[in-house]
């Protein structure tokens, strides 16, 4: 392993081993980049600083902004709760999105995995509790749409790794199909009928007889779910191969690691987030719908991207596409607040995104 990782972090380049730690600690750029700062004067600290910490001070500047133009209406403890339930399905899918961007790849099918795990879990649910009972029935349904998302992913991942098909092609045909599936499974209709007590796990609210309404159900999924892929992609094995295969794919190849299953298994892994997704989703709605997450892949890639997650590959944390993830949900709730309409949060939105991807850019020309 010492000489894998000497090979890795010679061949990756400085800023795949720095962003996670690098597949071998990471600790010359380390030290390398404290010299700089030290030698540095103060246009390259205040650089710096923002490379570091850019997008939480921007998170940070939007809230500031939205509390004064919404005269305090933002920033009330209710209305925070609610920003968090409403970004905790992206929050999730965004998740699995940081895999698959970090290894240079992108998933535009998991917004189509949503809709059709959801009705096939609709279908379950409207069903097995004839048979057994309804907790047991609701366990079945749900970890029969997780493998459901988990091998849709991995058949993208494969198609991706044995033939080389570019990520973008792979997964817009598995988008194209999963959401034809969807409508075909439901005929076209929503599936209704589910159990009420499905409901809790979008609507519901955790130890409410003590705290209150303040503790949703999906947000502590979404805090659990981020918390997990954190500790894989910082403190494990399979977190240093996904950084170095998407900082140097040959070099990771030529070090022994197995890029192929590498792949599979982040493109695997975004298909169960898509899945958890869809759970959250049609819980919320107390339904199954098939043009449900149309447009989810771009929400949960711009998540990512505002979080700092290199589109090349081979740089990401999962604290930063939780950073991003908020700064989505702050935007859409602010604006809103503020009474922007629809049509012109959009416009913003995009130029928010853009100008994330720009800043990126220039990092890297800088």
């Amino acid at each position: 392993m010492s000489d894998l990782r000497e090979d890795l972090t010679r061949f990756a380049p400085t800023e795949a081993v720095a962003a996670g730690g690098g597949v071998g600690g990471g600790g010359g750029a380390g030290v390398s980049a404290a010299a700089a700062r030290r030698s540095g004067g103060l246009g390259v600290r205040v650089g710096r600083l923002f490379e570091d910490y850019g997008m939480a001070i921007v998170f940070a500047g939007i809230c500031v902004l939205f509390t004064i133009w919404t005269k305090g209406l933002f920033i009330r403890p209710d209305n925070i709760v609610n920003v968090l339930r409403q970004i905790s399905i992206n929050a999730c899918i965004a998740t699995g999105m940081t895999f698959v961007i970090i290894t240079g790849g992108v998933d535009l099918s998991v917004g189509s995995v949503l809709a059709v795990v959801g009705i096939v879990i609709a279908k379950l649910l409207t069903r097995l509790p004839g048979f057994i009972p309804v907790l047991p029935a609701i366990i079945l349904s749900c970890f029969v749409g997780l493998v459901m998302g988990g091998v849709m992913g991995a058949v993208s991942g494969f198609t991706i790794a044995r033939f080389r098909v570019p990520p973008f092609v792979s997964t817009l045909a598995m988008m194209t199909a999963a959401r034809g599936v969807a409508f075909l499974l439901s005929d076209g209709r929503p599936v209704w009928n589910l159990p009420v007590q499905f409901n809790f796990i979008g609507r519901g609210y955790v130890l409410d007889k003590v705290f209150g309404p303040w503790i949703p159900m999906p947000v502590v999924i979404m805090v659990v779910v981020m918390g997990i892929a954190h500790v894989i992609l910082a403190h494990t094995q399979i977190g240093r191969y996904v950084y170095a295969v998407g900082g140097n794919e040959e070099a990771a190849r030529l070090s022994g690691i197995n890029v192929g299953r590498v792949k599979m298994f982040t493109y695997s892994l975004s298909g169960v987030t898509a899945a958890l997704g869809g759970i959250i989703l049609i819980s919320r709605l107390a339904s199954g719908q098939p043009g449900a997450g149309e447009s989810y892949e771009l929400y949960a890639i711009a998540a990512t991207v505002l979080g700092g997650t290199s589109m090349s590959g081979g740089k990401g944390t999962m604290i930063g596409t939780a950073i991003g993830a908020l700064i989505m949900g702050v935007l859409n709730n602010g604006l809103n607040l503020a009474g922007v309409e629809s049509y012109s949060q959009n416009v913003i939105l995009g130029a928010v995104i853009l100008g994330a991807v720009l800043i990126d850019k220039l990092r890297k020309a800088g």
